[in-house]
C-alpha cells in the first residue's frame, strides 16, 4: 500500500514559510513542559532567509499530506555553520572530534540540522520515511550524517537510535546537555 505521505526534497521557495510555521508550533516557547517530555521539541529557531540559503546548498526532504507540509527534515552541509551563531560552536566541536578513528572533519558529513513532524501525523512513520529521504538524496555525496539532540528529549533521541544513529559524543553548553548522534552511511541500513 502506498504512503498518504508525499515525501521529497524541498521543490519552491513558497515551501520555506510552511516549515517555519511547523517549526514554531513545536519549539518549547510554544508547549508545556509535559508535551516537551512526552511528544520531544524542536530547539533553533530559523528565518526564511537562513532557509533560502541553507536550500541554494542542498534541499532538506518534507513530508507533505493532503497538500499540507506536516513535516520537514532539515539539511545542514559543513558551509551553513554561519548560518545560525547559535551553531557555531556545535559545528567548532565536531571540527574536534574523532569518528571510526579518523577526524570527523576529514570525512564527508553534513549535520541534520533540525527534524520536526506534525503531532497530527507522529507515530505513522514519518520519522523514518525523512531520513530514508535523506540516505536516498545524499548518500553518494556523504558518508557520514551528524546530528545532535538535547538528551532531556528522550523521544527523538530513541528515534535517532532505530534509524541508526550511534552515540559519538555528550556536552553540556548554556542552553542544555547535548548527545551528538553519527550514522555511519556505508554500514547496511537499520
Amino acid at each position: 500500500m502506498a504512503s498518504p505521505y508525499d515525501v521529497t526534497p524541498v521543490r519552491s521557495p513558497s515551501e520555506l514559510p510552511r516549515i517555519l510555521d511547523l517549526q514554531r508550533k513545536n519549539l518549547p516557547k510554544a508547549i508545556s513542559a509535559d508535551e516537551m517530555r512526552a511528544q520531544g521539541f524542536v530547539t533553533v529557531e530559523h528565518d526564511v532567509s537562513a532557509l533560502e540559503r541553507m536550500h541554494a546548498l542542498a534541499p532538506s526532504i518534507i513530508a507533505n499530506h493532503a497538500g499540507e507540509l506536516v513535516a520537514y527534515a532539515l539539511t545542514m552541509p559543513r558551509e551553513c555553520r554561519s548560518l545560525m551563531p547559535v551553531l557555531v560552536p556545535m559545528f567548532d566541536l565536531l571540527d574536534t572530534l574523532d569518528y571510526q578513528g579518523r577526524p570527523l572533519g576529514e570525512q564527508r558529513f553534513y549535520v541534520m540540522g533540525q527534524i520536526c513532524i506534525d503531532k497530527a501525523h507522529r507515530g505513522v512513520g514519518l520519522f523514518d520515511q525523512l531520513y530514508a529521504g535523506h540516505r536516498e538524496l545524499y548518500r553518494e555525496r556523504f558518508d557520514v550524517l551528524v546530528t545532535e539532540v538535547a538528551t532531556r528529549n528522550t523521544r527523538s533521541l530513541r528515534a535517532h537510535e532505530r534509524v541508526g544513529f550511534k552515540p559519538l559524543h555528550t556536552y553540556r553548553d548554556a542552553t542544555d546537555e547535548w548527545a551528538i548522534v553519527a550514522w555511519d552511511w556505508s554500514e547496511p541500513s537499520a
